[in-house]
């Protein structure tokens, strides 16, 4: 037979001691780590701040633009330099002023913008760009005058079936004839990976 709430005996109420100095201290330097873990936290975050920059572009090359102030190099796509040959029907041919000639006529006058948040080993900005509804990172490697760097792996096998721009010939890749005429360090590829990489480099960068 259960005892009624009454007959239940009562706990007796024995106050907490005071915590010591010592304990107070401990728990005001643990607060002070954490605020401090939080505002380095907040501030390696701006580094991450997408930059939007938009207007009429100079077309660079087959893969670098300037807006305004602002050099952009297309992420993850590698075009032909400008001046770099390629060879077709056993003859050599122009196919960087033609990459460049690609992406002039993709942009068709129209304002573009671009977004991103890296650089490049020469400060330029890696930017996804549009005009209008066109993506021209995406738009590039599909025309065939420029290769996957990174990303757009698909849109290049595509265009290498079809033998569309440089695929129609043989060519040396961008980075390697890049190697080969320049004592440069190589560019790293900017695709999905790399920009995973990147953030954590610059959220624990102490400068």
């Amino acid at each position: 037979m259960s005892r009624s709430w009454s007959q239940r005996p009562r706990r007796r109420y024995v106050p907490r001691p005071p915590r010591s100095l010592w304990r107070r201290l401990l728990d005001y330097a643990l607060t002070a780590v954490l605020l401090g873990l939080f505002i380095l936290v907040a501030a390696r975050l701006d580094r991450f701040e997408t930059r939007k920059e938009q207007g009429m572009a100079i077309v660079n090359d087959g893969d670098s633009i300037t807006l305004g102030a602002e050099r952009i190099r297309m992420r993850g796509i590698d075009a032909p330099e400008y001046v770099q040959t390629c060879r077709k029907d056993g003859a050599d041919y122009p196919c960087g002023k033609l990459a460049r000639q690609s992406l002039v006529r993709l942009i068709a006058g129209r304002p573009v913008i671009c977004s991103g948040w890296q650089r490049d080993r020469y400060g330029r900005l890696l930017g996804d760009c549009k005009a209008g509804e066109t993506s021209l990172n995406r738009a590039q490697v599909q025309a065939g005058w420029a290769v996957a760097f990174g990303d757009f792996e698909t849109e290049e096998a595509v265009a290498r079936a079809s033998k569309a721009g440089i695929w129609a010939g043989s060519f040396d890749e961008p980075q390697d004839w890049r190697d080969s005429h320049h004592d440069q360090p190589v560019e790293r590829r900017h695709g999905t990976l790399a920009s995973l990489g990147d953030a954590l480099r610059e959220f624990f960068r102490f400068r």
